[in-house]
């Protein structure tokens, strides 16, 4: 057995997190854990990378082919990541250093756990296995430089780089679009059969899990309610919960079938286009066209959908129509009046809001979730204070499925869905 966890049970500064929770997975299996944001998945994870915050406190075994990991130092631990354990985090654009090129970060990892190698040779080899070839994709890139789905690649070679005995992806694809989903998901399963390596897979979609697993396990409020073969469990579900997780899987939102009223935004030919790197000093500068004369509008009380795969310019469209970046071409008005980012007056710019891909990212971390809630309270006329303000901290919370009580916390708190929460 590649992986062990038995009687896993943990607790931050008291309140229990995780209870009781034994898992099992071999070499060249894929184990799904499946849950509702907040049910314990990443924490797993965590227990068995040893990565657990300050105030946490841990019982049970967590064994790797054999080995207990709670004998190990944190040197020792040091050693097993990267190399025997590789982890592919959620938000990849958190996980990946700005600073570094996409080849400096997958060189890190070997030449910390292989001195002697040609680690330049070796990430090339781990991004061409990760679809991301140098011939098509240098090296010398930023992330910056690449899509969402190029830069889980990125994440993906890195945890990939030295073929470790198990692969931890947690939710490696909720940003990405279908497209690239897919792939992302292919690639995973391709390269643990490729090495015999287990793979755990978590995940909040029951759709995903069954495609790809072997085994699903489902989490609860830190507990473990439910595990068998993929095919069996769907077949006769017996903990209320997973049949809930499947009906919630299969909503359909209701229509109110009103006629769209006046539009509330509009685009008008938008262009958007980006300088690319000069192929010497005196080169004429060449330019990628991101966004290519896009005109929609968006009426009241309708509902649009901008749909298409990674890097075909939905952020960037987006990005110009909340005027936080320029077009070249073209116009954006709301309500009938120019916005842009030259001119978003306060009346115009507190009638947009944005929920943006990375929520983590998305935050100033040094802040509570209280003053991150309230920023936007800067644009209101009048600003409301005192107990309007926390009246109106309290039902923001309260309507995503919150608590007033998570005001007075830190972002680094919460799971990923809890964050997007908070960003809504």
């Amino acid at each position: 057995m590649t992986l062990s966890i038995e009687n896993l049970s943990l607790a931050i500064h008291g309140a229990p997190i995780l209870r009781d929770v034994s898992l099992n997975v071999a070499g060249g299996e894929v184990l799904g854990i499946v849950g509702e944001s907040g049910s314990g998945k990443s924490m797993t994870a965590l227990s068995v990378m040893r990565l657990l915050p300050r105030g946490a406190e841990a019982s049970g075994r967590i064994a790797l082919e054999g080995e207990d990991l709670s004998d190990r130092t944190e040197a020792g631990m040091c050693a097993l990541r990267g190399d025997r354990i590789g982890m592919v985090f959620q938000e990849p654009m958190t996980a990946l250093n700005p600073l570094l090129t996409i080849g400096q970060q997958v060189e890190e990892v070997i030449r910390r756990h292989r001195p002697g190698a040609d680690a330049a040779a070796l990430a090339a080899e781990a991004l061409t296995r990760a679809g991301l070839p140098p011939d098509k994709y240098p090296m010398s890139r930023h992330p910056h430089d690449l899509s969402g789905g190029q830069r889980q690649r990125v994440v993906i070679a890195m945890a990939t780089a030295l073929r470790p005995r198990l692969i931890i992806a947690d939710e490696p694809t909720t940003a990405l679009d279908v497209t690239t989903q897919a792939k992302i998901l292919d690639l995973l399963r391709e390269l643990a059969a490729e090495d015999g390596a287990a793979l755990i897979l978590i995940t909040h979609d029951l759709a995903v899990a069954a495609q790809m697993c072997d085994r699903i396990a489902i989490m609860k409020d830190g507990e473990l309610v439910e595990e068998g073969e993929t095919a069996p469990l769907f077949r006769a579900m017996a903990h209320p919960y997973t049949k809930a997780l499947f009906a919630a899987s299969n909503h359909q939102p209701a229509r109110h079938g009103r006629a769209p009223g006046d539009p509330v935004a509009e685009v008008s030919e938008a262009l958007r286009t980006h300088p690319l790197p000069r192929r010497s000093l005196f080169a004429k500068r060449d330019h990628f066209t991101a966004v290519d004369r896009v005109s929609l509008a968006v009426r009241r009380g309708e509902n649009v959908g901008l749909v298409g795969e990674s890097g075909c310019g939905k952020s960037t469209l987006a990005r110009a129509v909340l005027a936080l970046e320029p077009l070249q071409g073209g116009a954006v008005r709301i309500g009938g009046e120019d916005f842009s980012a030259a001119a978003a007056p306060d009346h115009l710019r507190r009638k947009v809001q944005a929920v943006f891909q990375d929520p983590y990212g998305s935050f100033n971390p040094r802040h509570t979730v209280e003053r991150l809630i309230t920023e936007p309270f800067h644009l209101a006329d009048p600003r409301p204070t005192g107990i309007a303000r926390r009246t109106a901290i309290d039902d923001a919370l309260t309507a995503v499925g919150l608590s007033p009580q998570d005001a007075s916390k830190y972002i680094h708190e919460f799971s990923g869905g809890q964050r997007q929460r908070i960003a809504i």
